[in-house]
């Protein structure tokens, strides 16, 4: 199937190997098409776990790491919007405090023990660049 096509209804698309996600470090980032609009969006390791979202806040559309590639607080516990300190779950995106308006964009993703993959939906598409 092309990637260009609009059949792409979970489709894994290959992000990072996944050693290169640890548990409350950077995070990957990536881009996605979320309908119709071109979007960065992350990938961050928690609890041994791969989870991914757009790079939107809920509070306001804005991306949340406050340094480039960096979304976890200290702790390693939150995921931290840095303009306004909404603080999301790592392991599901729900608002755990702050100016939230419900929880961040989740993309599912698997891995395979090498790669990890995030996965197609019907208003998920990857980035057509027209090459």
């Amino acid at each position: 199937m092309e990637i260009g096509s609009n059949n792409l209804a979970d489709t894994p698309q290959a992000l990072c190997a996944a050693s290169e996600l640890v548990n409350g470090g950077p995070a990957v980032p990536f881009d996605v098409n979320f309908a119709g609009q071109t979007c960065r969006a992350f990938a961050v390791r928690y609890e041994g776990q791969v989870h991914a979202y757009l790079n939107r806040c809920t509070h306001v559309a804005m991306e949340l790491d406050w340094q480039p590639n960096q979304f976890f607080d200290d702790t390693g516990q939150w995921l931290l919007c840095s303009t306004h300190g909404a603080a999301y779950l790592p392991a599901t995106g729900e608002c755990a405090g702050g100016p939230c308006k419900g929880g961040l964009v989740k993309i599912r993703c698997s891995e395979d023990g090498q790669q990890v993959y995030w996965h197609t939906e019907w208003n998920l598409k990857p980035v057509d660049f027209g090459f």
